[in-house]
């Protein structure tokens, strides 16, 4: 895939559609000496000096940095071990500063920006160009020779959008199979939620967000939930740690020191924290130990959950945490975990958007998507399915707990047949029973598995580990009809599986749609407003045909793509002229020369793309609504309307062309940006 990264001030729209781009970095004007003296060193944050005083610095650690290279001379650098260069330029230098950045925070030996392990071995390779190009087989050839060349850890401070770029995403994989640790920027499209950048989004790399030194979320620290497991069920908790991003000081292409902010900077404070941790182990026994899945372990059970506001889907495990990380590698025994380690859907906000909505009887089946990490080996797999043991009785600390309601939860659960490249996924549904719908109060539990791997080496039995996950729910009555209200997921794009352009034309730096269109992502805003009124939103995840309209107020259509079938059409309007049933439609732009004028060539497939839809797919749902006589026009509105008293922004809605006889409509001045003739 072809890229190039627009200029920092630049608002233009990518080159194409799937494309992995250097991560922005912010720079602040602090290369005078009064700001190099009072800017913050990162390693001072996280105690890195700690490590050092008792001899470790990153010595016997090979670490890559795939970026825009690095000077051979450059003095902040003791152990520039080999540059390569992947790129159509005749360079190995850094010609714009951000490939130094990032292997400075790493490694920098300079007293004013100083690296976490300056006696680390750096590996450069130039991926990207001085215009910010690059193309998945460059990277694919530099993946291939880092391989080769037994990199132990590597940094990736890039990301784009594209899952789907399946040769990138499998080599991913390739590489963490051969015990490569990899980290890598989220990305820098926050505060959006649904933003992870690929490969952070994976389940077997090091994702890695951005706080300031306040240990507040960085404004531009994207967000989670993985997107492109949406389709499956439910996102991944994204990030994995947090670290700081903002205002970080690094190396200058020649020498010298400046400020720089981003998950790019985030990015290698990690993978140098990484560089440090693995020299702590002893060098004839550190790489039987250490692999991804034992680093993974040590990183997100030492962090700290950073308290009073930020959700996990923002922060992930939490911050940092060097020297607790450490401890975990200093006594650390071969096992296997699930991230997160504790699931307590009460606590709020950090459990957020769970704990916003206790469970009830009837409701759509509560879904949450968790990592198993195992640290024993390469592959795994469970012995046999999860078992969930409510809580009941004792609660172990003397206090009585009959009253649990965990019994009357039905919790199920899928995972991976096979944990590869040491990870899989758990994915466990719960339900209350009826036997609790006039119940109220805690649901708790655990859920336990063993995990068996391969023996390792001079053992001849197979590893075996006992995991164990407490789990607490809020379980109220379940509330009536009038305050249910049910999204239908199941026709939303939740991953685009092609050209499906941005809903909000005017957001320029996004062509695909790939921010999940669901509640708890793009939509989280009108899931808190629903929420604070009283309304319980429930998720339908298959067709319209499989739901019981007499337990719903209303059924909410927003931003639905894909076709709806004759007994879809059918059912909801028996639902709504048979069961009362009320329908709420966003329809936003869908025009085809509006779509014609989106087409592009795309470098990588060397085709022409055009987009498959608008922002909805119009035509299906003027089919949905035709037997109430309602339709959406090919109108691209932009403007506010004002609705109750309250102004309503409109950015790429559709027009409405039809209402039947009597309807009430609200009319607004807005602008109509839709190409004609």
């Amino acid at each position: 895939v072809v890229v190039r990264t627009p200029d920092l001030e630049d608002d233009g729209e990518r080159a194409n559609a799937g494309g992995r781009s250097l991560e922005k970095t912010l720079e602040n004007a602090r290369d005078n000496a009064r700001s190099l003296a009072a800017a913050r060193h990162v390693v001072d944050a996280f105690d890195a000096a700690a490590l050092w005083h008792e001899g470790f610095s990153g010595k016997g650690v090979k670490t890559g940095v795939f970026d825009t290279g690095v000077r051979a001379d450059h003095p902040h650098f003791r152990k520039i071990k080999e540059r390569t260069n992947w790129t159509h330029e005749r360079t190995l230098n850094d010609g714009l500063g951000h490939g130094t950045f990032v292997a400075g925070v790493v490694a920098s030996q300079d007293g004013e920006c100083p690296g976490f392990a300056p006696d680390a071995e750096i590996h450069t390779f130039r991926v990207f160009t001085n215009d910010q190009v690059s193309y998945t087989s460059w990277f694919l050839d530099a993946f291939n020779y880092a391989i080769a060349t037994e990199v132990n850890v590597i940094n990736l401070s890039i990301g784009g959008p594209d899952y789907l770029d399946l040769p990138f995403v499998e080599k991913i994989d390739e590489i963490v199979a051969n015990g490569i640790i990899m980290v890598s920027a989220i990305g820098n499209d926050g505060p959006l939620y649904g933003t992870l950048n690929n490969p952070a989004d994976q389940l077997d790399v090091i994702g890695v967000g951005g706080v300031d030194y306040r240990d507040k979320i960085a404004s531009f620290s994207s967000r989670g939930m993985s997107t492109h497991e949406l389709p499956h069920g439910y996102g991944r908790v994204k990030p994995d740690v947090v670290a700081y991003g903002r205002d970080v000081m690094g190396s200058k292409i020649a020498g010298g020191c400046r400020s720089l902010s981003g998950t790019s900077v985030a990015s290698p404070v990690v993978a140098g924290a990484v560089t440090l941790l693995a020299s702590v182990v002893p060098i004839d026994r550190r790489w039987k130990i250490l692999n991804p899945g034992v680093m993974k372990q040590a990183l997100v059970e030492g962090a700290d959950v950073i308290p009073g506001g930020p959700m996990i889907y923002e922060q992930g495990a939490g911050k940092l945490n060097l020297l607790a990380s450490r401890e975990i590698l200093r006594d650390y025994e071969p096992r296997a975990s699930v991230v997160p380690g504790w699931l307590d859907f009460t606590a709020c906000p950090y459990m957020w958007p769970h704990c916003r909505q206790a469970l009830y009887h009837g409701a759509m089946p509560f879904m949450f998507n968790a990592t198993v990490v195992n640290g024993m080996g390469l592959t795994g797999w469970l012995e046999a399915a999860p078992v969930w043991t409510p809580t009941d009785g004792d609660d172990g600390d003397g206090g009585d707990r009959s009253d649990d309601l965990g019994k009357h939860l039905d919790v199920r659960f899928e995972f991976s047949d096979v944990l590869w490249p040491y990870s899989g996924y758990l994915a466990f549904y719960a339900r209350v029973k009826e036997s609790a719908s006039a119940l109220e109060g805690v649901a708790s539990g655990v859920m336990t598995f063993t995990v068996l791997s391969p023996p390792g080496p001079d053992e001849t039995t197979l590893r075996r580990s006992a995991v164990r996950v407490p789990v607490k729910f809020q379980v109220i009555k379940t509330p009536p009809r009038e305050k249910r209200v049910l999204w239908s997921q199941y026709h939303s794009v939740r991953y685009p599986p092609g050209y499906v352009p941005r809903d909000n034309l005017d957001a320029k730096n996004d062509i695909l749609d790939w921010h999940g269109d669901h509640p708890h992502t793009n939509y989280h805003g009108m899931y808190d407003a629903l929420r604070d009124k009283g309304y319980f939103l429930e998720i339908l995840g298959s067709p319209l045909t499989c739901f019981d309209a007499s337990n719903y107020g209303a059924l909410m259509l927003v931003d639905a793509e894909e076709e709806y079938s004759d007994a879809e059409v059918k059912k909801l309007r028996d639902d709504v002229v048979r069961e009362g049933l009320g329908v709420f439609v966003v329809g936003d732009w869908y025009n085809v020369k509006q779509m014609e004028s989106m087409r592009f060539f795309d470098d990588n497939t060397h085709s022409h793309w055009t987009p498959v839809t608008g922002g909805a797919n119009v035509p299906a749902l003027n089919d949905l609504l035709k037997p109430f006589g309602f339709a959406f026009g090919d109108g691209i509105l932009h403007g506010a309307a004002t609705l109750n008293g309250q102004a309503v922004a409109i950015a790429s809605g559709a027009n409405i062309a039809r209402v039947p006889a009597g309807a009430f409509v609200h009319k607004g001045f807005v602008a109509d940006k839709a190409p004609r003739g």
